[in-house]
């Protein structure tokens, strides 16, 4: 067969795949795709629209997972101020951002291909049902990128033609958002009644992935208009409503997770951890679509990166505060609050959601011995030493015992690995299989991977399961869109309904917290002093306390995976989340504090040198003059399209219109 070039994805017997990379689509030998020979059978429109597909990965899209570290899908959880980057502060706290010149996500590729192909339903070639399935896969990916340029730009140019120099679109004005919005809607809602007309295999966009659009773009929608003053937003709170209902009553069950621990017993909330850290998605449940590696024609860093120096991704201190007790409280009032004073204090009785985006703290020895030593699995490194865990009722095994005993074999590891032998297993190592004697570990101490300044090392989509050996063989697929989303968007929904009650919360984030291990949330319980440092909008006022704890539910399921930069903005409280001062745990150690900026809060009694104390690593952004300002909440248009095209001026508040 010979190799198509088509951009980022590969497509296999009808399913679609992705990389970081431009990869080829291996199908029976066909010219090369232009307007010309793309519509002549049902077949040449598949081909066409699959790199459409690619969008899901764009890296303009701050939930896709098309790189690395900071700048792969935890980018949007950096810069909501959830996450924290190994030495560089949020760029939106200290005044970084620049107008720019070009790119910045807006790009209306996408939107060409879709109207192109658009263009050529009524060539003749297809069915009275093909027509409508294609027309509404193309309504599905017009809308879906549609989705990210308004909410990135506010106002924008709607382009449903096929432009050239002729067409007036070519250098129309920007339409204003709620028009746009209201196109998308309508077209989205035509698709999900019309796209399931035709299969085109599994893992391809359907009327489940159209549904879970509308959810995601409606609640989106509805609270900017809602927070930031648009009104008109009650119709797309019941789009969300209508549509998350449809998936819910369809998926109903959460993935557990079949990972378990050295004693045989389950992993806590292995089900949460293994959606990101699994060989294959495929069946699992929940799972509405995902981006499918097929090694070696396909693979991925993200688990690689976790194992090396490269990663720079760590979580402060207040994001660590905001993970509940088991009990369902928050530390401000949770008898098992353990204290903030010692790692092991930290992570103690917490959702076991914590364990599987922070590294949980452990120490182990290294040495000589033989099996008969050993009171557990070991791994190997030279065939000379043993690399031995603690005794068991050493305490530094804590949390060995919780997530189960690394005894991965390296580069000796069966291939294709096995996921009951650990997603996440401590102690860790690297891709060259040296060991990790302890965590926390920071920067400049002792071996350089697996570090940080925080002392909180973010590990999501580190995986003991792929192959080691100095290599990046990562091949864990990754969800885009999935049912614990879409409860999220939900319950969120009905609460600004006003329609949340017990009900609603057992049928949405009761069932996550099931999963994770976590007491359910008891809504009646749910009063001012159920968190007293609960956040604020950015008018200084204190966000209802139940409201609070949704949206503390959707920071916590879906940490690290972009949502976060999109929800602070919407709710128009990114103040609150962002000017907050980054800091890491507590630390007595003198050499660990003479190693980092220490910088005490406002107020704070001064701290001779090497007192104990938390980790400070930068001023705090108000108190130094700087901090969120809300242009940040739209994006630039890129100042040369305003050249190009004088009527997309002015620019979004704040921003440069050049005048020539």
């Amino acid at each position: 067969m010979k190799k198509i070039i088509i951009s980022a994805f590969i497509v296999l017997s009808g399913t679609f795949f992705f990389s970081c990379d431009d990869d080829f689509l291996d199908r029976e030998p066909v010219t090369d795709l232009s307007e010309a020979n793309a519509f002549l059978t049902y077949s040449t429109y598949q081909d066409y629209m699959w790199k459409c597909y690619a969008m899901f990965s764009d890296k303009s899209i701050v939930t896709s997972t098309n790189t690395t570290g900071s700048e792969s899908c935890y980018r949007g959880d950096f810069w909501a101020g959830y996450l924290g980057k190994t030495g560089s502060q949020n760029q939106y706290s200290i005044k970084t951002v620049t107008p720019s010149t070009d790119d910045n996500g807006w790009d209306f590729g996408y939107i060409r291909r879709v109207n192109i192909m658009l263009s050529h339903l009524d060539d003749g070639v297809l069915t009275a049902d093909e027509t409508d399935h294609w027309r509404a896969v193309g309504y599905l990916f017009h809308s879906f990128w549609y989705m990210e340029l308004i909410d990135r730009f506010n106002d924008v140019p709607w382009v449903d033609v096929v432009l050239t120099d002729e067409t007036p679109e070519n250098l129309g004005p920007r339409m204003p958002r709620k028009e746009v919005a209201d196109k998308v809607l309508e077209r989205l809602i035509w698709a999900e009644a019309n796209i399931d007309k035709k299969n085109d295999g599994d893992n391809t966009v359907n009327g489940d992935v159209v549904r879970a659009v509308i959810s995601r773009f409606a609640l989106r929608e509805a609270t900017w208009r809602k927070y930031h003053g648009l009104g008109d937003f009650d119709k797309y709170f019941t789009a969300c409503a209508t549509y998350s209902e449809k998936l819910m009553s369809k998926y109903t069950t959460l993935y557990k997770g079949v990972d378990k621990n050295a004693a045989g017993n389950p992993v806590p909330a292995a089900g949460y951890g293994e959606l990101w850290t699994t060989p294959s998605l495929k069946g699992i449940p929940g799972v509405i679509l995902y981006k499918e590696l097929d090694y070696p024609l396909t693979s991925s860093r993200f688990s690689d990166y976790e194992h090396i120096a490269a990663h720079d991704v760590e979580m402060p201190k207040h994001t660590i505060d905001m993970y509940l007790c088991k009990d369902g409280k928050t530390i401000s009032n949770s008898s098992l609050y353990a204290g903030d004073k010692d790692p092991y204090a930290t992570f103690r009785n917490r959702d076991p959601r914590l364990y599987h985006v922070v590294q949980p703290p452990f120490k182990a020895l290294s040495g000589k011995g033989t099996d008969a030593d050993l009171t557990a699995p070991y791994l190997p490194s030279d065939g000379n030493w043993h690399y031995v865990t603690p005794a068991a009722d050493d305490p530094d095994r804590e949390y060995i015992d919780i997530m189960g005993i690394n005894n991965a074999q390296g580069s000796s590891r069966p291939a294709g690995g096995d996921p009951a032998q650990g997603m996440k297993r401590l102690p860790t190592q690297n891709w060259g299989n040296s060991p990790l004697n302890e965590s926390p570990h920071f920067i400049g101490f002792g071996v350089a991977f697996q570090a940080c300044r925080t002392g909180y090392y973010v590990w999501k989509f580190y995986a003991n399961w792929e192959e080691n050996g100095n290599k990046p063989t990562s091949k864990s697929d990754f969800p885009i869109f999935k049912i614990e989303e879409v409860l999220l968007n939900y319950a969120e929904c009905l609460y600004e309904q006003g329609k949340f009650t017990q009900e609603i919360a057992d049928r949405t984030i009761n069932l996550l917290r099931a999963r994770a291990g976590v007491a359910e949330m008891v809504v009646a319980e749910i009063t001012d002093s159920f968190d007293p440092n609960r956040g604020t909008d950015d008018s200084g006022a204190k966000i209802d306390p139940v409201l609070w704890e949704i949206r503390r539910e959707r920071m916590i399921e879906l940490m690290g995976e972009g949502f976060g930069f999109y929800d602070v903005r919407r709710w128009k409280s990114a103040k609150w989340y962002i000017n907050r001062q980054q800091y890491g745990m507590w630390t007595s150690n003198v050499d660990y504090l003479a190693s980092f900026q220490v910088i005490d809060a406002p107020g704070a009694t001064p701290r001779k040198d090497g007192e104990p104390g938390y980790i400070y690593r930068y001023a705090d952004p108000v108190a130094s003059g700087l901090g969120w300002i809300d242009q940040y909440y739209l994006y630039c248009v890129p100042t040369n399209e305003i050249i190009l095209n004088p009527n997309l001026a002015p620019n979004n508040p704040g921003w440069p219109t050049p005048t020539d």
